[in-house]
């Protein structure tokens, strides 16, 4: 009897003090705060609402209780956004755990490791498509089927976007470029080659050595010879496997057919081949030729109409003296990278998961449970016509390629700051752009962008140079595979976002700006920091 009265004296008093008004005040003030940190943020969101923990707070909605209002109506409120409160952070953080799981789950899928689904009680066939991954494996497969010349079978078409929306003749000048270096038969007598190494000289990049190989490729077609290309040193690594190392063909589908490959190496050992100029190598033309020498004269003069969509300094160029040379190089360099190979495939399937895995999770997710949907079934539409869909990437999305360290031996370097003011002024056009891939060798840039809060960055994840270090140098330091799987990598998004500001003054510039303006991305436009040094 005596714990009860003292039970009945406490629980008084507790109700006294909870109607008490400095109680009052105390519960109030916290609410109040709460809602003025609302409205705070509401007015920093520009939304007329602000739901905060699945509790809205609006202009006309009361969130102050009346001033008669007992204790127990306040507590209750704070208990109920309180339980909010724990089941949004607890619906949060079980969003966030499926999130982690798909995006590890499509990683154990690239790498071709299983123990990690095993372990989380999946199979294979329980994980869902990822939008932004691509089979590799079946897209090798009707890559090279289409890429392989049969008699009466209509052309392969790797052009993307209308005539309008790429330089001059693109499609037919594609279309005769692949039958030239794909002869119906190799073994007749007639036929000539040009068989040449890749560029090996110290100080070349990859830019440097793709630009050589399409003044090859113009002289081959010139002389009526099939370029077949020879030991590509940035190739000879493990993760090329069996006869694609060393060769192009590791990263991209060959420059002519396995066939023609093979008669011409045949006939490269023989002397009266060299000889009676059925082949010829780099050795048998200049520099200049190989580097400024005129181009194929087969279409005219189609430069001289292509329409001005590059800005320097706030204006159009609509002219300049290697206009011949701009438009054949993207001729070139999209016939050399017309398809991937299934090694380069997975290499964007992994560089996709790793920039947008979680974007593209919570896409999924969307869609429901995905554990309890069916199993996966091809049909025929899924094979024959979605198949065909580009990969998902959060679009709109910006390219900035900053070129900065030992290139300033040849250009003007403009820093960050001066490509971020270009990208401003596409926003400003678009303002619903604000994600960019970022691509640069320099770790001072990753860092200073971290200074730009209102877009969102993506970089591939390595090692970056610090210092003035040597390109050479830098690159040594990655190792042969990642020097050039990561900037294989990063030409490839670029090529394929919707915008671009880099410096043409840089080859690798002048080379993605060649693939946009050969992939339906004339329109896009290129805002450049500088000119290239030869105009």
């Amino acid at each position: 009897m005596s714990m009860k009265s003292l039970e009945r004296v406490v629980s008084e008093k507790a109700f006294k003090l909870g109607n008490s008004f400095p109680c009052q005040i105390c519960v109030v003030g916290f609410l109040l705060g709460i809602c003025l940190t609302s409205l705070f943020l509401a007015a920093l969101t520009s939304l007329g609402t602000f739901e905060f923990a699945a509790f809205s707070f609006t202009s006309t909605s009361s969130v102050f209780p009346p001033c008669n209002s007992s204790s127990s109506q306040i507590i209750n409120m704070v208990a109920s956004i309180d339980r909010k409160l724990k089941w949004k952070n607890k619906a949060e953080t079980e969003e966030e755990d499926e999130v982690k799981l798909l995006v590890s789950a499509w990683d154990n899928l690239l790498l071709n490791e299983e123990d990690f689904l095993k372990k989380v009680g999946m199979n294979k066939s329980d994980v869902p498509n990822g939008p932004h991954l691509e089979n590799c494996e079946e897209k090798a497969r009707v890559r090279e089927r289409l890429d392989t010349r049969i008699a009466n079978r209509t052309f392969p078409s790797w052009i993307s976007g209308g005539d309008e929306e790429n330089y001059p003749l693109t499609r037919r000048v594609q279309r005769e470029i692949w039958i030239h270096q794909h002869p119906l038969d190799c073994q007749n007598k007639s036929l000539k080659f040009l068989v040449a190494d890749w560029e090996t000289l110290p100080g070349f990049g990859i830019g440097a050595q793709i630009a050589g190989m399409t003044g090859l490729l113009a002289i081959a077609i010139k002389e009526n010879r099939v370029l077949v290309t020879n030991h590509y040193n940035r190739a000879d690594h493990d993760g090329c496997k069996g006869s694609s190392r060393g060769s192009w063909s590791c990263y991209f589908l060959p420059e002519t057919s396995e066939e023609c490959r093979k008669r011409a190496f045949a006939i490269v050992k023989k002397r009266e081949a060299w000889e009676s100029g059925i082949v010829t190598g780099k050795q048998n033309y200049t520099t200049k030729e190989i580097w400024a020498g005129p181009i194929p004269k087969l279409w005219g003069k189609p430069w001289s109409y292509m329409k001005p969509t590059t800005e320097i300094n706030g204006s159009l160029i609509s002219s300049h003296r290697k206009m011949d040379r701009r438009w054949w190089r993207a001729q070139a360099v999209r016939y050399l990278m017309r398809y991937q190979t299934e090694y380069t495939c997975g290499l964007m399937n992994t560089a996709r998961n790793s920039a947008f895995g979680k974007e593209a999770a919570k896409i999924v997710l969307s869609a429901g449970d995905w554990r309890k949907k069916n199993k996966k079934i091809e049909t025929q539409i899924e094979e024959q016509v979605w198949s065909d869909h580009k990969p998902w990437i959060p679009r709109p999305m910006l390219s900035v390629h900053v070129r900065m360290g030992d290139k300033a031996c040849e250009m003007r370097v403009a820093t960050l700051e001066e490509y971020m003011r270009l990208a401003d002024r596409i926003r400003d056009r678009f303002p619903e752009l604000n994600r960019i891939w970022l691509s640069t060798e320099m770790k001072e840039v990753v860092d200073r962008s971290k200074n730009y809060a209102h877009w969102r960055f993506y970089y591939t994840e390595v090692a970056r140079q610090v210092g003035n270090k040597s390109m050479a140098e830098y690159e040594a330091s990655l190792g042969r595979e990642m020097s050039t799987n990561y900037p294989l990598v990063n030409f490839l998004m670029a090529s394929d976002a919707d915008f671009f500001v880099g410096a043409l003054g840089s080859t690798w510039c002048f080379l993605i700006d060649g693939m946009r303006n050969t992939g339906g991305k004339v329109m896009s436009g290129y805002l450049s920091v500088n000119k290239d040094r030869f105009w």
